[in-house]
Parts: structure tokens; C-alpha cells; sequence
């Protein structure tokens, strides 16, 4: 089965390596133009499957537009026979409905739930405690097509999107070798995905990262570690923006022990609470507007407790 893979971040990276390494013929990688940035913007960076493809020897289509005639006839000139989506932009009919045996994409939840841009985000800002990954057939409407397999796993407590990402790249990249092997040996039995069970995870803007404070401690937390590491959840510091980045999450269960909705208690040398209904945030890990990210010990030591 001749095979066309399209990804760009390192997280596609781990299911191209599975495919490769599974022995499955690979005969192109489409991945997201060179860019300028860095420093002062002139360092050429390359995608992180880019990357990995050019040191296995893999041929790769860098499109800026995925409707270009141009791109269409080199896509086509591929003959595969299956393209896998992982962590890719939006494709074309032209594009998704070229291979005979179409094209499969991996998404990270249990569809139809947190169908979007950002599921593991939400999952973990929604406190969910389980999540997952599905492979399916893409169609027309984005992560509506028919489902292949599933495969789940837990959300722990204090999971950061960050920790839930990590874990579901090798989960995701298991799945993807089970369901080209269910497709190539005749085994896919792809079903519809129940329309009453859908869930919504769009995509994050910073607007939608502040912390809202006024609702009840583990809301705030989940809130906080579902947007860590990125994009970071904030909140406003002396008129400088606030990102934290890592917390531990204290409920306090008596009223009249609880500081009212928003204080900041900082502390030189002991910490840095920050109130919410029924407990606070216990910062450890933080980044204020200008600086760089830094511990707590680091910032108490600069900060001017007045």
C-alpha cells in the first residue's frame, strides 16, 4: 500500500516514525512551508516533519496552496493508494478524496466528542478524566467523517494539556499502525459518528485564556493546567499580564478562612496564592509580561513585596 502522510508538529513526527518503521511504503510527506523567526526573524525553520522525513530519505511537498494545480498533479503523481492526516491544516475535496482507499485522520479525542481545533485543551479544562484518540475517514465537514478505531486513556488529576499531548502521541501513533493494517487487510469497518453525542473544542485565542476567578477552585485549575504550557492561561498582575504556567490547587473549605474572590497574597521567601471561590492557586511556575518564564523561588526573589 503506497502511502502519503501529511503533518507538520513534532506530534505527527511519532506516527510517521511508527509508520516507517512498520515497513509501510511512505512515498511522499506533505508538511508546512519554511517560515522565518526566531530572533530578529531570520533563522529558516523547518517543520519538525520536515525534519524527520529529509534524514529518512522521504520525498517531501511543502504546498502553499493545497488547491494549486500544480500541487494537485505532484500529489497525484504519488499514486498512493491512502494519505494519513495527523496534525495537518484543512484539505480540499481534491485533495482528501484522491486515493482509492481515501484519506484517514487522527484526532486527538473520543469523536464525535471535543470535535475542533483544541480537544485536549478542552478536555482537561472541562475536568474530563478520560480521553483518547480516533482515527477516521475525512468528508466534507471537519472531524465528522466515519470512525475506524478508538483507543482510550485517563486524564490524571493534575494532567497539564501538556502532559495529556505527550501521552496521546504514542497512543495516537499505536492506533495509526492498527488502522492501516485493519484497512490493508480488508478488516476497516468504518461507522457514523452519533450526532447527539457532540461536543465542541474550538480553537484558543488569548482573549478566551484569562482566568476567571469567580467560579469554584478546581474550575480555575482545570482552567489553568488544560492551557499549560501553551497557550498559557492569564490573568493580571499591577497592570502587567500574568501567565502561570504550573500550580498546585488548594481548597479551602471553611468561608470565613478564605480570602475574598481575586487576592493576590505574595509573600518574599514563603509563595504567591491567588484566591478563587473556596480555595486558591499555589503558583510555582509563572511568566510576567516582559520576562521570562521562571520558578517561583526566582520570581520572589526579584519581586518587590510591598
Amino acid at each position: 500500500m503506497r502511502i502519503v502522510f501529511m503533518g507538520t508538529p513534532d506530534f505527527a513526527v511519532e506516527s510517521l516514525d511508527r509508520l516507517v518503521n512498520a515497513g509501510f511504503d511512505v512515498v511522499g510527506v506533505v508538511t508546512a512551508t519554511d517560515k522565518y523567526g526566531g530572533r530578529g526573524g531570520k533563522k529558516l525553520i523547518q517543520s519538525a516533519v520536515k525534519k524527520y522525513a529529509e534524514a529518512k530519505g522521504l520525498k517531501v511537498l511543502q504546498p502553499k496552496n493545497l488547491k494549486a494545480e500544480e500541487f494537485v498533479s505532484e500529489l497525484r503523481a504519488l499514486k498512493a493508494d491512502l494519505q494519513v492526516v495527523v496534525a495537518f491544516r484543512m484539505l480540499p475535496e481534491v485533495v482528501w478524496n484522491m486515493p482509492p482507499h481515501g484519506t484517514l485522520n487522527i484526532h486527538g479525542s473520543l469523536l464525535p466528542k471535543y470535535r475542533g481545533a483544541a480537544p485536549i485543551n478542552w478536555a482537561v479544562i472541562r475536568g474530563e478524566k478520560e480521553t483518547g484518540v480516533t482515527s477516521f475517514f475525512l468528508k466534507h465537514k471537519i472531524d465528522t467523517g466515519n470512525i475506524i478505531l478508538q483507543s482510550k486513556m485517563p486524564i490524571g488529576p493534575d494532567d497539564t494539556a501538556g502532559d495529556v499531548h505527550d501521552k496521546m502521541m504514542v497512543l495516537g501513533a499505536d492506533l495509526l499502525v492498527d488502522t492501516v493494517n485493519a484497512i490493508l487487510n480488508g478488516e476497516a469497518k468504518a461507522l457514523e459518528q452519533d450526532e447527539t453525542e457532540v461536543t465542541e473544542a474550538p480553537k484558543l485565542f488569548r482573549e478566551t485564556c484569562e482566568i476567571d476567578l469567580n467560579q469554584d477552585i478546581q474550575d480555575v485549575y482545570n482552567f489553568v493546567r488544560g492551557l499549560s504550557p501553551f497557550p498559557t492561561a492569564w490573568t493580571m498582575l499591577e497592570d502587567k499580564m500574568l501567565k502561570i504556567i504550573k500550580c498546585k490547587m488548594v481548597r479551602v473549605d471553611s468561608s470565613e478562612s478564605c480570602e475574598a474572590v481575586g487576592t493576590v497574597d505574595i509573600k518574599a521567601k514563603i509563595g504567591f496564592k491567588l484566591w478563587a471561590q473556596n480555595g486558591y492557586l499555589d503558583i510555582e511556575e509563572l511568566q510576567i509580561q516582559g520576562k521570562r518564564r521562571m520558578n517561583i523561588k526566582d520570581f520572589l526573589n526579584g519581586y518587590n513585596v510591598g
